[in-house]
């Protein structure tokens, strides 16, 4: 019988959330049961090299994809001109209504997608996929440039959070034959958008392999990792964004040292962040705080597993998450973990079983972090939760299989 081909569409591999899920996915690909190609925009990011290639197949750049989220001046140079003018069209055209407090602005993205669109080129023009998967949106390629059988695109964000052109966006949507989400929590907020796509959604866990994760994490002892005498280590994970709530660790973390210098407690806690992105924001307010000695951002990691084997605590401080990969990482490597009250923090921890949530608000925020920082037995209870515990979902990969007709 012939094995199914399926395609995966993805921008780049940067150090990301969705970047480490389709990692698990591929890593999770038996090549006895299908072929897989990979066509990746652009071959950038330290998590490129971890792209199985004795699994899957990674397809060559396309200088057209690879100009779509580069400077305009680069796509001119490399004589991409269509690409250029969508994309100068997009920004003058995008509808600049104003955004809802709270809510991350991501119409732009959508509008650029359907102003480059008809300059991009067929992807595998002379092949026919019986699955293609466009793993981050915008979905817009996968729908006209790839011939396939069934067309799936996925959903990593709450949409609760953002603000989108829904009239804009819907179109897209409605022409895929799924969507999937990576919890039922995450597929519910994107029902209240789009109220009509409630039949195309299917819940798919983002895929996570054990084995691969503890691997890397035994690849070497962190030497910036400072081990002091009576210091907790914290460590947070992402990109310098908005969403991450990094801009606010600085006066977190005064408030932890605070509460413990004021209580019975000797320790004290240093704060090491991991991500990319601008990092003005955080900087301003670590040092507003005066928080210099005790938070440290140490920038990107292509490995940073063994960082989340160092640290005593793992903090995701975020103001949104669809479900956090590194929480989930962080847990497979059995450490302790605080997240704070995002609108979907319940869906991923069970508080005081397989970790903490914490609320929102700074002040409550550090008093729950100091407060677990002091709680040993509560540290150790969770802690022997997770050694007895498997958080692996690599079966999640035959949902994929039955969508391809394998």
């Amino acid at each position: 019988m012939k094995k199914p081909r399926i395609l995966i569409l993805m921008h780049y591999m940067e150090l990301g959330g969705a970047e480490s899920a389709l990692l698990g996915l591929l890593q999770s690909v038996d090549p006895n049961r299908v072929d897989v190609d990979v066509f990746i925009y652009d071959h950038r990011g330290e998590l490129m090299q971890y792209i199985p290639k004795g699994k899957v197949r990674l397809l060559p750049e396309v200088t057209t994809y690879k100009t779509i989220e580069r400077p305009i001046k680069e796509c001119l140079k490399s004589g991409n001109l269509g690409v250029a003018l969508g994309r100068w069209w997009a920004k003058k055209t995008v509808n600049r209504s104003p955004v809802p407090k709270g809510k991350d602005d991501i119409r732009i993205f959508t509008r650029i997608a359907d102003c480059v669109e008809p300059f991009m080129p067929k992807i595998q023009p002379k092949v026919e996929y019986d699955l293609a998967i466009s793993f981050l949106m915008p979905h817009n390629y996968v729908l006209s440039k790839v011939k396939a059988k069934k067309k799936v695109g996925w959903i990593h964000t709450d949409y609760s959070t953002v603000y989108v052109d829904v009239k804009r966006e819907l179109p897209v949507w409605e022409r895929l034959d799924h969507i999937a989400t990576i919890s039922d929590e995450v597929g519910k907020k994107f029902v209240e958008t789009f109220p009509t796509l409630k039949e195309k959604i299917i819940p798919i866990e983002n895929i996570l392999c054990p084995s691969f994760i503890r691997k890397r994490a035994d690849e070497f002892a962190p030497t910036d990792m400072l081990q002091k005498e009576d210091c907790v280590n914290l460590l947070s994970i992402g990109r310098f964004s908005y969403q991450k709530r990094f801009d606010q660790v600085g006066t977190i973390c005064r408030r932890i040292q605070e509460i413990l210098s004021a209580s019975e407690q000797p320790s004290r806690v240093h704060w090491y962040i991991i991500g990319l992105g601008d990092e003005r924001k955080i900087v301003e307010n670590i040092e507003e705080e005066g928080m210099q000695e005790y938070v440290t951002i140490l920038g990107k990691r292509a490995n940073p597993y063994p960082y989340i084997k160092a640290c005593d605590v793992y903090v995701q401080p975020s103001r949104y998450e669809g479900k956090s990969i590194t929480v989930r990482e962080a847990q497979i490597l059995c450490k302790p973990v605080v997240v704070s009250n995002y609108p979907t923090a319940a869906s991923q921890i069970h508080s005081g079983v397989d970790g903490v949530i914490v609320p929102m608000e700074i002040d409550d925020c550090a008093k729950g972090i100091a407060t677990f920082i002091g709680d040993n037995g509560l540290q150790d209870r969770i802690v022997g939760y997770l050694w007895s515990h498997d958080y692996g979902n690599e079966a999640e990969i035959e949902k994929i299989y039955q969508l391809a007709g394998a």
